[in-house]
């Protein structure tokens, strides 16, 4: 057994990063977890004034923002993992292929059993295309990842605004096995919607995803990830955090309340610019942390682990084969139980952290990883 290695021998931007991602992402996925995924996206569902008002500040604040923060880190985790491949003297082409192979095997689990809305998935194949990219200067790649963000926002809203209804006797079917089928029952239901959706989620997901891949593996090359004191950071705190913010509330508001198809542009023109804003104040607190976040930062390095997590116990929660609350809460305390769950599973991760140098999945993960290399 040993010990997590100690935060001030190491850039703490990351760890900051994966941990204020972690709960972003939670209260996105949680309504879909605890709430019908076939309505039209376009068209969020609130039954109440207090429902609508969370999902836009779910939408206007997290959707697509916290994808992104994720996705940057997969960018920032590859060029980790070149450096680490090169410092072993380690084959880096069976290495990564070896670490596709497993993010598509967890990612297929997790996206059949549990969360259809899978990203695990989507990042194992378009993570097969960031491999080409893997030797590009940096400001090839910050060209490329931008122009990959720019081409989603053209490319997203028309697919999403297109999907066709569901037909009501599939809603019918899902509300009865969420609420009164087994867990059997569910995976079933689950695998299909997974496999159904995943097309269209590389798509929309996908190009942006594999833009901040681009942008993730930039910063490692110039250093940027290792100086969270770095101009740009700067730069993006101040140009790109309040305009986001405001633009991506903006679009939330006409997208919950107004005409469609702007209000959904507009979230999605925000998004990159919110989160560039938001990896600029995370520069700002990325900080030497105190004994108690030193060890959630910890926690939060096995982001693998309170991901896969966080849909196991939700589910678990929410479906009819576990607590049965699919429906049967407001919006805003689905909300409040996702950021508990994840406020719990960082808690007994920093446990665990304080006994092995890694979580559960990520011991998984390395393990498929390094399979077939010394080391």
């Amino acid at each position: 057994m040993t010990r997590p290695l100690d935060q001030t021998s190491r850039a703490l931007m990351p760890d900051y990063l994966r941990l204020v991602a972690l709960f972003g992402i939670v209260v996105v996925n949680v309504q879909y977890i605890a709430f019908s995924a076939l309505h039209g996206f376009a068209d969020p569902v609130a039954e109440t004034a207090r429902d609508a008002i969370t999902l836009w500040l779910v939408n206007g604040l997290a959707l697509f923002k916290t994808y992104g923060l994720f996705s940057f880190m997969f960018g920032v985790g590859l060029g980790f993992l070149m450096r680490s491949a090169a410092r072993r003297g380690l084959p880096f082409g069976r290495v990564y292929r070896n670490r596709m192979i497993g993010l598509l095997i967890l990612g297929i689990a997790h996206g059949c059993l549990f969360f259809p809305g899978d990203i695990l998935t989507i990042y194992a194949i378009t993570g097969s295309v960031l491999y080409l990219l893997r030797d590009w200067p940096v400001r090839r790649l910050a060209r490329v990842g931008a122009a990959l963000l720019v081409l989603q926002v053209i490319i997203a809203p028309p697919l999403l605004l297109a999907a066709p209804e569901t037909p009501p006797d599939i809603v019918a079917l899902e509300r009865e096995i969420l609420t009164e089928g087994g867990f059997l029952d569910a995976v079933a239901f689950r695998s299909v919607g997974f496999a159904f959706f995943l097309p269209s989620f590389l798509v929309i997901q996908g190009i942006s995803a594999l833009g901040w891949f681009c942008l993730g593996l930039a910063a490692v090359r110039s250093g940027m990830i290792d100086n969270a004191a770095h101009p740009l950071w700067r730069r993006a705190r101040r140009w790109c955090l309040l305009s986001g913010l405001a633009l991506g509330l903006a679009g939330a508001a006409l997208w919950q309340w107004g005409p469609a198809m702007p209000g959904v542009v507009m979230t999605m023109v925000a998004a990159p610019i919110a989160t560039l804003g938001y990896l600029g104040l995370i520069a700002a607190l990325s900080r030497p942390p105190g004994p108690v976040m030193s060890r959630a930062l910890a926690a939060g390095g096995s982001s693998l682990s309170v991901y896969l997590g966080q849909s196991i116990i939700l589910s678990t929660v929410f479906a009819g084969y576990g607590l049965g609350l699919w429906e049967a809460v407001d919006r805003l305390t689905a909300v409040a139980i996702a950021i508990a769950t994840t406020a719990v599973l960082i808690a007994a991760l920093s446990v665990w952290r304080s006994r092995f140098a890694l979580g559960p999945f990520e011991w998984a993960l390395r393990r498929i990883t390094y399979a077939g290399s010394r080391g």
